[in-house]
């Protein structure tokens, strides 16, 4: 039986817990590149221009597997690996920490504050849970074995070990994970609560608002009315399902839009600065499962709390 390929170990270390990205130069069996900075040249010149290019290549910031800098003049050589870190454009800090609500030797599950992204997507690189945990911790192989969207805070389950990453990925994949969410919404006295909510949701790339459409249902939330005041009402939200937004289409259709939703009923204009006084009123509360590396029950519970309801 073949065995799976190592990965090449990267010669450069992470970067404000961000990976250096690694390129291979493809065949050219045309002879199109005959040094190696032709090649870098075409492929990124169109990206950050022409004259960065150049001046990485003399700062000899992309490097071989030995870790010394390759030179733009070295002759072309098909299958060569380079490695070299992104630059990445300013980024405004999210005032938040990332809280640690528990660590072992295989998992740190994290507290994710509001507007942090989960993983480097985007404008969001170094900005994420993910480098800024690395970072922190010191623990460069760390991986989330989920993701929760930027806007929504609460309990994030990271691996610490690539070996274990497979079995906790498993868990939420096969839905072996029970998750439980806290938001904030208007209050409906004429909505009969406890309910089950069904549709099928859609998410097209390039669209940030996910749309529910006619068609078999791939998608499934439970909805609790936990109390209520003020013509608000705190709920516990049970998804079956992870689909994008689900659990904030579900509340609009139901007619109760979580508090400071910028895409649900209304999606706000794309660009505008965050508004750290305005939190999307959705937390995931609390995760469940049986741990699939040691064996034994794991429940864990978030520390935060919705500011639209703070004296909980």
């Amino acid at each position: 039986m073949r065995g799976r390929r190592k990965s090449t170990a990267s010669p450069l270390p992470q970067r404000h817990g961000v990976d250096p990205v690694r390129v291979r130069l493809p065949v050219d069996p045309e002879g199109a590149w005959a040094t190696v900075g032709d090649h870098l040249r075409e492929r990124f010149g169109a990206a950050v221009g022409p004259a960065r290019v150049e001046a990485m290549l003399a700062e000899g910031l992309f490097v071989g597997a030995d870790g010394r800098p390759v030179p733009g003049s070295r002759p072309y050589e098909s299958g060569l690996g380079l490695w070299f870190h992104r630059e990445f454009a300013p980024e405004e800090p999210v005032p938040f920490p990332v809280g640690v609500v528990y660590r072992d030797e295989h998992v740190v599950i994290a507290d994710k504050p509001h507007f942090l992204a989960t993983t480097p997507r985007g404008r969001h690189v170094t900005q994420t849970a993910v480098a800024r945990l690395r970072h922190e911790l010191g623990l460069p192989h760390l991986q989330p074995a989920h993701r929760l969207d930027r806007l929504t805070a609460g309990l994030v389950l990271f691996v610490v070990r690539p070996e274990d990453r497979g079995a906790y990925q498993t868990l939420f994949r096969d839905r072996l994970v029970r998750k439980e969410y806290e938001a904030v919404a208007g209050y409906d006295p004429g909505l009969v609560l406890p309910r089950t909510v069904r549709s099928r949701i859609v998410k097209e790339h390039g669209v940030v608002a996910a749309r529910e459409e006619p068609g078999e249902p791939n998608s499934e939330s439970r909805v609790e009315l936990l109390e209520h005041r003020g013509g608000l009402g705190r709920y516990r939200l049970l998804p079956a399902t992870g689909r994008t937004h689900q659990l904030r289409l579900h509340m609009n259709t139901l007619g109760l839009p979580l508090v400071n939703d910028p895409l649900y009923p209304v999606v706000e204009p794309e660009g505008a600065p965050d508004d750290w006084s305005r939190p999307l009123q959705l937390l995931a509360r609390a995760l469940e499962f049986t741990d699939p590396v040691t064996g034994g029950p794991r429940r864990f519970r978030s520390g935060l709390r919705l500011s639209a309801w703070p004296d909980r």
